[in-house]
């Protein structure tokens, strides 16, 4: 790759291609990407510069203090920086900057929104909301206790193939973000679940003549894998059904097993394999979580709270 004349769109397309072919992130997540660093270029065309190497820190900042000017949240600021600043790194390791023109810049400051959970009660209802008297009752209390058990995003519950889970041994093997594989223990109670499901309910959702695509886990009623928002409608139904009034998706089962076990004395590390956080600050929202949750206790019972 020449570095002399290369326009800014070109870099970005070429970055682009990397985060799409080479680390292999998600459709939304490169188109993500994109839309920041597209509004960057407008930025830099208005200002005459259309070579990468033409980027300064000072350009960086001004661009920064526009979006500071549009009134964009830091949470959006930081994004947009994040995106250059991979974008530059990316391009000094194929040697088409000398520099990285974001390097020496912090990223704007941002309060972390806590994520929503469920009680243990909560949490509880909704397990026993879709009952074990019919094949569809039996599909989602094993979707649902298999989710609790794991802490699995649902594209990673969705897309599970029967080769994945290892109910003897008690694990199953997730493919998060980036295809990356991680393994991952199942509870007595969700391998008890998954096993009443396989015996009774899951031959009642294959259709005659089932295709090798049927080796999906988790079946809607036509016979075909289960999807984010079939899944999605199911839980929200479930919940509505146990009488939970917060607004309940998947996501929140996963940050719902995350806080318990932090809550319990499960170390970080541990939490952030199952999870699947490339970063550990990701996972280290959990901790506030369980200091809000003692804090609340200690309020509630302490005679002098």
């Amino acid at each position: 790759m020449n570095g002399v004349g290369l326009t800014i769109d070109l870099a970005i397309q070429q970055f682009l291609d990397h985060l799409r072919v080479e680390r292999e992130l998600s459709v939304a997540t490169v188109a993500a990407y994109g839309q920041d660093l597209a509004a960057f270029a407008r930025f830099l065309a208005g200002r005459g510069i259309d070579n990468v190497r033409a980027v300064r820190p000072l350009d960086v900042l001004e661009y920064l203090a526009k979006l500071t000017t549009a009134e964009l949240s830091a949470r959006s600021q930081a994004r947009a920086l994040i995106a250059q600043r991979q974008m530059f790194k990316f391009l000094r390791v194929e040697r088409v900057c000398d520099s990285n023109p974001t390097e020496e810049i912090d990223l704007p400051r941002f309060g972390r929104k806590l994520p929503v959970f469920l009680s243990l009660d909560e949490v509880d209802r909704l397990l026993a909301a879709p009952g074990r008297a019919t094949p569809r009752g039996l599909r989602d209390t094993a979707m649902l206790e298999t989710l609790y058990a794991t802490g699995l995003r649902v594209s990673e519950l969705v897309k599970l193939h029967l080769a994945d889970l290892n109910l003897e041994a008690g694990y199953l093997v997730a493919f998060g973000k980036g295809k990356k594989q991680r393994i991952v223990p199942l509870g007595e109670v969700a391998v008890a679940a998954l096993r009443s499901y396989f015996e009774t309910a899951r031959p009642y959702f294959l259709p005659t003549g089932a295709a090798p695509s049927q080796d999906f886990v988790f079946l809607t009623r036509l016979g075909r894998r289960m999807t984010r928002q079939g899944f999605w409608k199911i839980i929200d139904g479930h919940a509505r059904a146990a009488g939970i009034r917060k607004h309940i998706s998947p996501h929140k089962l996963r940050h719902s097993f995350a806080t318990h076990l932090v809550e319990r004395g499960a170390d970080l590390r541990t939490v952030q394999a199952m999870l699947g956080h490339v970063d550990i600050g990701t996972t280290e929202i959990y901790t506030h979580l369980s200091r809000a949750h003692l804090r609340s206790v200690y309020d509630k019972f302490h005679p002098r709270a």
